[in-house]
């Protein structure tokens, strides 16, 4: 339907004289966030139809949704704020907007969902947990299948808008990942990467900590830290510390035409991953007999 409604007048000037064909074949490339919008409305009616059973299922579908509109809300709101009001390291206003947009996001997200979900909304954080027992391998997967979904349900609304309201990307990329400040090195890449993310999901180890009782305080923490690691990494890499993060808006970028962060995405898949892993050990060594 919005192909046909966006595209109707492009149809014929790219040789199609069926609008509805010119459509499908333009949009075929929103397949996964189609699918992430089915997969939504699946469950939004699985929670409103009542059940006779009592099983586990529902907490799993309630705790996957949390996690899927936290993405959402993060790729959103925070790649959204970049690409209005760019990422200049130069000039600096865009530049602290952004990380204090992402960071944002963390505190009010971990104030809405993380009684449901734990508030991971990055597949690093929830692999430090799962490393660390706090999920189970079920809670894992689908974890990282919501949070993906999430990131590109948000990466195509951000398409839609600024198609339609013929809004300036200041990013050039949907506020994607990329190795152009660190001078195209993979190697500086992921070293900034790791050493970002495990700071980052080192200090929700600690905040979240059931044996430290850090209280009420902990989605302030972690949103004023990731707040500081994109102050940091914005310049260099965009700063990911969240491979669902970069997913979403590559996917975007490259519908768009822009292939680099596409080509620089696997930096931002392992490297976070890696950092994660080693918060997970780290932290398991500083907490043993504490």
């Amino acid at each position: 339907a919005s192909g046909v409604i966006f595209y109707a007048d492009s149809a014929a000037e790219a040789g199609y004289d069926n609008v509805y064909v010119f459509s499908m074949v333009y949009n075929g490339s929103f397949l996964l966030a189609d699918l992430a919008i089915l997969a939504v409305v699946l469950i939004v009616l699985y929670m409103v139809i009542p059940s006779t059973k009592e099983d586990a299922t529902l907490a799993y579908v309630q705790k996957f949704t949390a996690e899927f509109i936290g993405t959402f809300v993060l790729v959103f709101l925070g790649c959204g704020t970049a690409m209005a009001v760019g990422c200049d390291s130069v000039n600096g206003g865009g530049y602290i907007l952004t990380a204090f947009a992402f960071g944002l996001v963390i505190v009010g997200m971990a104030y809405c969902i993380g009684n449901v979900s734990g508030c991971h909304i990055n597949p690093a954080v929830s692999l430090g947990v799962f490393l660390r027992g706090g999920i189970d391998k079920k809670d894992f997967i689908g974890y990282v299948i919501s949070q993906i979904l999430g990131a590109c349900f948000g990466a195509l609304l951000l398409y839609i808008i600024f198609k339609a309201g013929t809004v300036t990307d200041q990013t050039g990329g949907f506020g994607s990942n990329g190795l152009a400040g660190v001078g195209g090195s993979p190697l500086a890449g992921c070293l900034v990467e790791i050493v970002l993310t495990f700071i980052f999901v080192l200090t929700i180890l600690g905040v979240t900590s059931d044996r430290f009782g850090h209280g009420s305080f902990g989605g302030l923490v972690i949103g004023l830290t990731l707040t500081f690691v994109h102050i940091f990494g914005i310049g260099l890499t965009g700063t990911s510390v969240n491979p669902a993060r970069s997913i979403g808006p590559a996917i975007f970028a490259a519908i768009n035409g822009n292939t680099d962060p596409i080509s620089s995405l696997w930096v931002f898949i392992v490297a976070p991953l890696v950092g994660a892993a080693l918060a997970a050990v780290v932290y398991g060594l500083l907490e043993k007999d504490a």
